[in-house]
Formats: structure tokens, C-alpha cells, sequence
């Protein structure tokens, strides 16, 4: 029997649900009839329950990497979902805090590659290196990466090892992410051809901002120190989030209602919308909605930021009478000395938000310096669900017939600068001066 999930509580207003109640079946089955599907990149719908499955492999290659080569720091190489994810996860499991575990570079300029080098104490052997990149060729990516490779070389030759012996050197700091098909992944026949440690996949079907539960996100997590145990709470949190994803019961499929709310607003001309997190713990989860909402949703028009930093200068927009807008508002729950000051913020904002327009307010559970397993878990599967709940509903409502695939789950724009990319201009992984 499903039940409510404890650890995340939503709450509603400016939205008459009883419009959509009728409809709630076909929302549903729309979602159902091609969730975990070949083809529908909606692999990620079980993906939780499938990785409970790997948790052991995958803590026995974060202790094996840090055994073969000494060293206590992870530089993740990759970008959009591979290395969004991974920030918002480590975000809001309290992880990293200091920044003194885990590194990303996901940059091509020379100021950003010098950066990260400084962070590392310009001493390329003080970490290993996930690479993270479902085709082995990502531009961005495999730039850094070759760079990376070239520079552990030298200085492995620098302590007085042949070619040979650095090469073997410096692949003990590497772990791929990426498919499991070496005829499809460049990176993967780098990995087997260079004897990297191990096999981490980026699973078919599952888009880079729904990849939260995937490899790379988990294997970063276990790495910065989550325990074994955390994340199994985690994944199977996420799992019943699924579950009550899929079901016509309209209380229990918070997923739904947060996607018929946000489509009520486009369905009612309303077209600029407002998502809030506050506290430091989202400081990356705002990225990693960004990235969901501009890939999924594909329009620029929904504000997503942390407060309280960005309420001030935000508030002139989001209460001018002239600006007709929706709000969301994911808060924790505080059980800390600063609890009754943060209510009262949250309370002046939930007042204020619910007179100016539509409104949903999340609460989720806490725990240390985060957020607890369960609703790490959950809001992260629902934010995904939600997604995709707002293309459908838009659809149904309207009369309109669904693509095959949902064009929520899918990204052919971003051809558009990749085939400029292609022109001979820039070579990947070029090595310059």
C-alpha cells in the first residue's frame, strides 16, 4: 500500500486541482505507458532500485582508486548532468562542505584550467580523476581530460619513470564514466585499452539532469564519504517517490500536482515562473534545476535561485503588481538554534507569495548538515517526475497529441553549436603552448 513520504512535505495554493481530477488517469498512463521503455529516455524512473542493487561494486572501486594511487581527492571532468548531479548531490547530503574532497573542471579556457590546477596545489598527482561523458568525445571534456593525462606523464617522468612506466602511472588516477559499449564510447576503449581501474556506466536512456542516482553521482558520493547504508536509504526513498509517481491518486502523486501546477500557470497565460531553495545546502541545486528546466522545459522565463541572498533584489520584480507570476519555495526543516527566526522568513515569504500569486511551499526533512537520505532521495526524483508531469498535462489539456518521445527528456538543440563546434576550428584536446 503506498503511503506519503514522511520526509518531504508540499502544500498547495492558487491551484484548483478538482479541474484536472477527471484527467488524472490519462496523465498518468501517458507517463506509465513509456516509463523505463527502450527509446523513451525515461530509463531513470527505476534506475534507483537497479543501482541498490550495485552499491557494493561501486564502494569497492572508490576504495580500490584511492588504494592504487595514495591520494584523498576526486577531480570530477565533466559537464552539464555529469557534473551538475553530482554538485547537487553532495550539496544536500552535507558532503564536501569545504571543498576539500571533491574538484570539478568542466571548462576550455586557460584562466578556469589554472584555477583548477591552484586548487590542486599545482600538483596534478595530489588527485585522481573521474571522467564523465556518455560518448568518450564531449569537447569540453576530453580537453581537460588530455591535458590532465599529458601532465601526469611529465611528472611521473620528473621522478625518474620511463614513457612506459608513466603512462601506467598516471592511468591509476583514472575512472571512466561513461557507456558500456566500447564501440560506442570513445572514452570506454580509452579505459580499456589504458587498463583503467574498473567499470562505471553512464546507462542508456537515462538524460544527463535525470542522472542523479546514476555511476557518477553515486561513486562521487561514496568517494566524499557517504556511508553505504545512507545511500541505499536514498535510493530506496527515491524508488517509492516512483511508485507514487505512477499513481492515479492524485494525494499521493505530488509529482503530478507539481506539474499541473506549474502548467495551470502556462495554461493561464501565465508565463514567467519562480522556484526558491533556501539555504546553502541547494547553493548547487539551483544549477542543476537550471540545467532541467532550460533542457526539459526548454523556455528561459522561470527564475531559480537560492535565498535568502537573492530575495532582496529579487523582490522588486516578484511583487510589482505588473509582473503576473507563480512561486514555488523548497525550505528544510529547522530544528536548530536558528529555527525560529528561519520560520519566521519562511513564513513572511509563504505569506507573501500566496497574496501575489500561486504558490506551492516544500518542506523536507533534515539531518546534520544536510538534508536526510529520504528526502535527499525524494526531491530529487520528484523534481525529475515534475518535469515531465508539465509537458503532459500542457498536452492532454489541451488536445494536443504527445510525441513518441517525450520532448521533455530530449535535447536536439544543442546540435545546433556542436556542428559549429565540428568545423575544423578547434581541435579537442589540443594542447596549446
Amino acid at each position: 500500500m503506498l503511503t506519503k513520504n514522511s520526509s518531504l512535505k508540499t502544500m498547495f495554493s492558487g491551484v484548483d486541482f478538482s479541474k484536472y481530477s477527471s484527467k488524472t488517469s490519462d496523465f498518468v498512463n501517458e507517463f506509465s505507458s513509456r516509463a523505463n521503455q527502450p527509446g523513451k529516455f525515461l530509463n531513470w524512473v527505476n534506475l534507483p532500485q537497479e543501482q541498490a542493487k550495485r552499491l557494493d561494486d561501486i564502494y569497492s572501486l572508490a576504495s580500490k582508486l584511492k588504494s592504487q594511487t595514495g591520494v584523498e581527492k576526486l577531480s570530477v571532468m565533466g559537464i552539464g548532468g555529469s557534473k551538475h548531479t553530482v554538485e547537487h548531490m553532495l550539496g544536500i547530503n552535507g558532503l564536501n562542505i569545504n571543498s576539500d574532497k571533491i574538484y570539478f573542471y568542466s571548462d576550455v579556457d586557460s584562466i578556469s584550467f589554472a584555477r583548477f590546477l591552484e586548487k590542486l596545489g599545482n600538483d596534478v598527482l595530489s588527485s585522481s580523476y573521474m571522467i564523465a561523458s556518455k560518448s568518450g568525445s564531449t569537447f569540453e571534456t576530453k580537453d581537460g581530460f588530455l591535458r590532465i593525462q599529458k601532465m601526469l606523464e611529465d611528472a611521473y617522468i620528473a621522478k625518474g619513470q620511463s614513457l612506459e612506466e608513466a603512462k601506467k602511472s598516471a592511468a591509476k588516477h583514472f575512472i571512466a564514466v561513461t557507456d558500456k559499449n566500447a564501440e560506442k564510447s570513445e572514452l570506454r576503449r580509452t579505459s580499456n585499452e589504458n587498463g583503467w581501474l574498473g567499470d562505471l556506466y553512464i546507462h542508456d536512456d537515462v538524460g544527463g539532469r535525470f542522472s542523479a542516482f546514476d555511476d557518477h553521482a553515486l561513486f562521487t558520493l561514496a568517494f566524499a564519504g557517504m556511508s553505504k547504508e545512507d545511500m541505499k536509504t536514498m535510493l530506496i526513498s527515491a524508488q517509492e517517490i516512483s511508485s507514487r509517481s505512477l499513481s492515479a491518486d492524485l494525494e499521493l502523486n505530488d509529482a503530478l500536482k507539481e506539474g499541473i501546477f506549474w502548467a495551470d500557470a502556462k495554461l493561464n497565460g501565465i508565463e514567467a515562473s519562480v522556484h526558491q531553495y533556501m539555504g546553502s545546502m541547494f547553493e548547487n541545486t539551483v544549477y542543476w534545476h537550471a540545467q532541467m528546466q532550460n533542457e526539459s522545459v526548454k523556455d528561459t522565463l522561470k527564475q531559480i535561485a537560492k535565498v535568502p541572498d537573492a530575495m532582496h533584489h529579487s523582490a522588486e520584480a516578484h511583487f510589482n503588481p505588473a509582473n503576473k507570476l507563480v512561486f514555488a519555495l523548497t525550505v528544510p526543516v529547522d530544528k536548530g538554534v536558528c529555527a525560529e527566526n528561519a520560520e519566521a522568513y519562511i513564513g513572511a515569504l509563504t505569506k507573501s507569495y500566496e497574496s501575489t500569486g500561486a504558490f506551492f511551499k516544500e518542506y523536507v526533512e533534515t539531518s546534520k548538515l544536510g538534508l536526510t537520505p529520504e528526502a535527499a532521495g525524494a526531491v530529487t526524483q520528484l523534481r525529475a517526475f515534475a518535469t515531465c508531469y508539465q509537458e503532459i498535462v500542457e498536452a492532454v489539456m489541451q488536445n494536443k497529441a504527445l510525441p513518441e518521445v517525450l520532448d521533455s527528456v530530449l535535447q536536439p538543440h544543442v546540435e545546433f553549436y556542436k556542428k559549429n563546434l565540428k568545423g575544423g576550428v578547434v581541435v579537442p584536446g589540443r594542447i596549446s603552448g
